[in-house]
Formats: structure tokens, C-alpha cells, sequence
């Protein structure tokens, strides 16, 4: 019989229901995706940004099914890195395990720039101020890790509810100002619905935050069900929401605006909509959104860790917990690594680097749910054939191709 003092032990280590598991996903999505990424996409895909988003969205769900069944069928934490254990791939999934995590903190790095550049902007201040606004979020955000589980999924709750509040008011404004012609780049030299398939791989790290819940299943309260219905949810709506930004944004801001200030192309539109209101609820949407990536990629990352550690596959220094309860190396570890990438790095080659990395990982996910049978193989399928597809579009546009 357990004590009392063991319930409540592993209560507090389940603090994950379907609301906080939900936030941990659209907070992984959202983080630094539609605020850092809008320009570069409008860049490629012109008027067709919007599509690139439900491409996206599509090849997502369809990955989400496979991540949700795997991880359902193993009833374990691990992801991508799980599942070629248990088919016995131990060298594969050590390399895939170290591959996520180096993946991971350049996400953390990326939303960090993200929260830096509109805060710093806010304040009239960049380049230095920027970066040492962002390496502060970070090292806020690794304490609240440090705090434990409930806490990180307090604030994710709080912070999703919000950014998404003003990210679909602020779409509504720009669909109600109806303009589509401000979508078009140059009415000279339109662009073709394919540039909605390059702009898919290019941004595809935009998506990439779902799968974080793979790792947090040892989190969660009735796991199953709450991967089940968390996972799908937050994929449907990070990707309406991506759909009525891109759209609403652009026709408040115009494309070409969007894309010459692509780093705070969400905040010039929102002055678009309501002058210095509208400026600064989108700046807080933007701070609100990559503080809650970042809490979210860190908890996520720092479980991963801690489950290769376990198997032996990394150092065990990862699989230690502090007395509450947390995995405070790879906490520390994926923070600190994070803050010198911000430092030193920059935004567009961290955000086209992170999609290629995960959309390999998604075709190798939905790969390995086919040959597993886990959920339905041609929803597999579909995900296998997206994401290899804005995989080669990726590589092509990065050499010049296309």
C-alpha cells in the first residue's frame, strides 16, 4: 500500500492534464513560429503564404497521428528517440537523441532572438539590446523550469490563452479591411502557388513544437487519453491560427512591409490596426509567445535527456532529479548552450536549419509508424510524403534551385 506522502509524490510528478499538455504544444508551436517566421515565408511564397501554413498543418496532423500512436503503443516518454529503441536501433536512436536535443536548443535560441527583437524594439533599442533582452528570457524561463512541473504549466496555460487572444483579434481586423492586393510582393513579378511548397519546408520549424509531447508523457495525468486529444488539438489550432495571421496581418501591413521588417513584421501590423494599442498588444502577444516556447522546448528537452541518460545512451548525469523533482541538468545544459547561440547566431539560417532537422525527424517518425502498424498507415503516409517533400523543396531552395 502506498503512503500517503508516495501519492502525492507521483501526483505532483502527473501535473500534466489535456489543458496543460495542450498549452505545452501550441506554446512549442507558436513560440517563435508566426512572429519570427511571417516575413520569411511572405518572402518566398508571396500571396500564397497562407497556403504554405495549411501544407504545413496538414503534414503536422498527419505526424502528430503517428508521434500520438507510437507513443500510445510503448506507453513511454522518448519520442522519435523511443521508438528506434524499442525496434532495437540503439545506435540509431543514441545519434537521433543528440540530434533533437542540439535541434531543440536552437528552437530555444530562435525564440529567444524572437523575444529579444520585439521587446528591445519596443523600447526603440536592437542589436546588443535585443540579444541580452532574449539571453535574460532564457535564464527566467530555465528558473521556472527549476520550479517544477506544475509551475511550468501554469504559466504556459496563462501565456497561450493570452498571445492567442491577440494574435486571432489582430487576424480579424485584417480580414474585416479586406485587401488582398496588399498581399502581392510585386504585381510585376507574381508568385506561383509552388512558392507555396517552398515557403512549407522553409518555416516548417514553425510546426515543430507538437511532438514535445512525446517526451512529457511520464508528466501527464490518464497519458494516453491526454496525448490523445492534446496532440491533434494544438496542431488544428496553432495551424488556423498561422492561416489567419498570415492572411489578416498581411492585408493590415501590407507584404513588403512585412518582409522588411520581418523580425517585428506582427508589431508594424498591429499599429496598422490600432495605432500604438495595437503595437504594443502585439509586442506582448510576441514576449508572451516565445517565453512560453522556450519554457515549453526546455521542459520537453531536458525529459528527453533524462530518458536517454536512463537507457545509457547519455551521460547520467542528465537522469538525476533535484528534490523537486526536476531533471536540473539538461535544464541547465539546453539554457545555457541556448544563450550563447543567441549571442552569436542568426535567426534565418537557425530557422531553416531547425525545419530541414525536423522535417527528417517527422519522415523518420512516419516511417517508423507504418512499419510499427501504430494508428492508420496511410495517414502515416500522408505525413511521410509531406514531409519529404518540403524536405527536397528545403535543400533546393537553400543551394538556389528554386
Amino acid at each position: 500500500m502506498m503512503s500517503s506522502s508516495s501519492i502525492q509524490h507521483s501526483r505532483d510528478r502527473r501535473a500534466l492534464g489535456v489543458g496543460g499538455a495542450w498549452a505545452m504544444a501550441v506554446g512549442g508551436m507558436i513560440g517563435g513560429g508566426i512572429f519570427s517566421t511571417l516575413g520569411v515565408v511572405i518572402s518566398v511564397a508571396g500571396e500564397w503564404a497562407w497556403l504554405s501554413f495549411l501544407i504545413g498543418g496538414v503534414v503536422a496532423l498527419a505526424s502528430g497521428h503517428s508521434y500520438s500512436a507510437l507513443t500510445r503503443q510503448l506507453d513511454r516518454p522518448g519520442g522519435s528517440y523511443a521508438y528506434l529503441r524499442a525496434m532495437n536501433w540503439n545506435r540509431a536512436a543514441r545519434y537521433v537523441a543528440w540530434l533533437l536535443i542540439f535541434g531543440y536548443t536552437l528552437t530555444v535560441a530562435v525564440y529567444a532572438v524572437t523575444f529579444g527583437a520585439y521587446a528591445a524594439h519596443a523600447m526603440g533599442q536592437d542589436g546588443m539590446v535585443a540579444r541580452l533582452a532574449g539571453v535574460t528570457a532564457i535564464f527566467i524561463l530555465m528558473g521556472v523550469n527549476l520550479l517544477g512541473a506544475s509551475e511550468a504549466s501554469a504559466l504556459e496555460q496563462f501565456a497561450v490563452w493570452g498571445k492567442l487572444a491577440i494574435l486571432f483579434g489582430l487576424a480579424a481586423i485584417g480580414l474585416w479591411h479586406w485587401a488582398p492586393d496588399k498581399l502581392i510582393l510585386d504585381p510585376g513579378q507574381p508568385v506561383g502557388w509552388h512558392g507555396a511548397l517552398v515557403g512549407t519546408g522553409v518555416v516548417f520549424m514553425a510546426y515543430e513544437g507538437f511532438q514535445l509531447l512525446s517526451y512529457d508523457y511520464d508528466e501527464m495525468r490518464h497519458p494516453a487519453r491526454t496525448i490523445a486529444l492534446a496532440m491533434p488539438l494544438a496542431i488544428v489550432v496553432t495551424c488556423f491560427a498561422y492561416i489567419f495571421v498570415a492572411v489578416g496581418a498581411g492585408m493590415l501591413a501590407g507584404g513588403p512591409a512585412i518582409v522588411q521588417q520581418e523580425e517585428v513584421a506582427l508589431a508594424l501590423a498591429g499599429q496598422e490596426a490600432m495605432g500604438a494599442f495595437g503595437f504594443y498588444a502585439v509586442t506582448v502577444a510576441a514576449v508572451f509567445s516565445a517565453s512560453s516556447a522556450i519554457n515549453a522546448t526546455v521542459f520537453a528537452t531536458a525529459r528527453l535527456a533524462e530518458t536517454a541518460a536512463k537507457d545509457g545512451e547519455l551521460p547520467q548525469l542528465f537522469a538525476r532529479r533535484d528534490k523537486r523533482n526536476v531533471p536540473w541538468a539538461g535544464t541547465l545544459l539546453i539554457s545555457a548552450v541556448a544563450a550563447v547561440l543567441v549571442m552569436v547566431g542568426g535567426i534565418e539560417g537557425l530557422v531553416e536549419g531547425g525545419s530541414l532537422v525536423f522535417l527528417l525527424i517527422f519522415s523518420l517518425v512516419n516511417t517508423l509508424a507504418i512499419l510499427r502498424k501504430a494508428g492508420t498507415r496511410w495517414v502515416a503516409g500522408v505525413g511521410l510524403a509531406g514531409s519529404l517533400s518540403a524536405a527536397v523543396m528545403l535543400v533546393l531552395y537553400l543551394i538556389g534551385v528554386v
